[in-house]
């Protein structure tokens, strides 16, 4: 285990086959592994895919891409990361290099514990009856667990019971009772939905109410998980810039983010840029993820930076992220998909919780990266090779063709779609 490298030199100039190769000696993939990974014919049949979702007509593909340079408490790790979007898997490899020169990452996460809540209206006495069933806890608990033996059976299951009181509503007041569930290492939503259906009824009973709503809450903000980095500052220093400016251009556009929640919302976005990729190669529910973010960034009242950036005594970078990491490594989507067990099978994840400190850790590089863009040359610079070559391609250019349209149009900062279909005329024309 202590063996694994993943600062894979030269990674980005293989063509995609090698790069499979070299992924492969890392972590002993079997050959069907890499056939997964590679996107081989049949990996998510349509058959499959149909008992997925509804009214299936096809499947649909992205890229899989894998973030180089990734150690997180002590142990190297090669990450999987599935988007359309250029410059996220590049910035946040690089961010990761930086950040090894400190180290590394230290991560860690709480109990994966979540909320179901059941929503009683039409309560008399509500004081009365959150009394009631605070008494009756023990009961309702097991109610819980009668529900889903097998979540029981890992360890886990319903541990208590809360209620709290809304006296006003745009329907009038309510009563909502929270059941708190230790997930293990599932997501956990149909456990928890399951649950809060099976208790309703006690619950009216003990309220004399009616219940409308049961469902998990999204805002799992009991299951947390956080990475932490140290970035020396001679590791920012590039292309004539000394780290000392750069750390304090990046310090600068933390504090932006920090106060002005237009800055933050993007910046957030930059996190999350990081995370979602590791979400979806794992066939985990990324809008899930994402509403809980966002809600915890807000939770002082004002939405803010999910990160904290600070320079320690020797005037290091030292960055810090926190948030809800809902995450699961059995059942769902990651039981089904081909290509979602293999990322788990690559990322080498023991529990749900570390699944969610990589994550943290690939959110806080991409945070790194998409600060350290801003600060020394501009965001525009940083996607402006892989935007052309996408333009390029749309254009309706192929093999050599997309390098050399794409290498005029940086020439000429000119990267649109006009000038593409020029430049492929004239160049198809010639050839």
């Amino acid at each position: 285990m202590g063996t694994k490298n993943s600062r894979l030199q030269g990674f980005y100039q293989l063509n995609p086959f090698e790069r499979l190769q070299m992924v492969k000696s890392f972590d002993g993939l079997c050959d069907e592994d890499l056939r997964v990974l590679h996107g081989g014919q049949g990996i998510l049949s349509v058959e499959r895919a149909d008992k997925m979702i509804e009214n299936v007509i096809g499947t649909y593909n992205l890229p899989m891409g894998i973030a180089t340079n990734f150690r997180i408490n002590g142990r190297d790790h090669l990450i999987p990361m599935v988007v359309e979007e250029p410059s996220i898997v590049a910035g946040a490899s690089y961010a990761a290099k930086m950040i090894r020169e400190g180290g590394g990452f230290s991560t860690s996460s709480t109990e994966p514990l979540m909320v179901g809540q059941i929503q009683i209206v039409g309560v008399k006495a509500p004081q009365s009856a959150r009394h009631d069933i605070l008494a009756r806890k023990h009961e309702i608990v097991a109610a819980a667990n009668a529900q889903s033996r097998s979540l029981v059976s890992r360890g886990g299951g319903a541990r208590d019971v809360e209620v709290h009181n809304h006296p006003t509503s745009p329907m009038g007041p309510m009563l909502v009772v929270h059941l708190t569930v230790d997930c293990r290492d599932a997501m956990g939503a149909n456990a928890i939905n399951s649950m809060c259906e099976a208790v309703a009824p006690l619950l009216e009973q003990i309220t004399r109410g009616r219940v409308y709503l049961r469902i998990l809450s999204n805002l799992s903000d009991r299951r947390l998980a956080r990475a932490r980095c140290v970035v020396p500052t001679q590791a920012l220093a590039r292309d004539g810039l000394n780290g000392e400016d750069v750390a304090e251009g990046i310090m600068w556009a933390y504090a932006f983010a920090a106060v002005d929640p237009y800055r933050a919302t993007t910046h957030n976005k930059g996190i999350m840029n990081g995370i979602d990729p590791v979400v979806v190669a794992t066939g985990n529910d990324w809008r899930a993820i994402e509403a809980g973010a966002h809600a915890y960034a807000a939770r002082s009242g004002q939405y803010t930076s999910l990160s904290t950036w600070e320079r320690d005594a020797d005037g290091n970078l030292v960055g810090t992220i926190e948030l809800p990491m809902a995450l699961g490594i059995v059942g769902g989507a990651t039981r089904v998909h081909p290509a979602a067990q293999t990322a788990l099978k690559l990322l080498d994840v023991r529990s749900a919780g570390e699944l969610g400190e990589i994550c943290a850790a690939a959110g806080l590089a991409s945070n790194l990266a998409a600060m350290r863009a801003l600060a020394c040359e501009g965001i525009n610079q940083g996607h402006m090779g892989l935007h052309a070559r996408q333009i390029a391609m749309a254009a309706g250019a192929h093999g050599m063709l997309i390098d050399e349209i794409a290498r005029r149009m940086i020439e000429e900062r000119n990267i649109k779609p006009a000038r593409a279909e020029e430049l492929f005329a004239e160049l198809h024309a010639s050839n």
